[in-house]
């Protein structure tokens, strides 16, 4: 247990550490930004698909 306090204390000093918990954070920022980019360009996507289908069944239906 004196070992782990030791290390833990360490940790805390070291300024690597400190550095890392910013990368992390940095990391978790751009990965959020990433899903949401992604999830934004699906629903895009989907909706001018929908609407071309729509489109389409509308021209299909008149001419028949």
């Amino acid at each position: 247990m004196k070992k782990l306090m030791t290390m833990t204390r360490q940790f805390r000093d070291d300024e690597n550490g400190a550095a890392m918990v910013e990368y992390s954070i940095l990391i978790g920022i751009i990965t959020a930004a990433t899903i949401t980019f992604i999830v934004g360009v699906g629903w895009y996507v989907t909706d001018a698909w929908t609407t071309l289908c729509t489109a389409l069944t509308g021209c299909l239906a008149n001419k028949g």
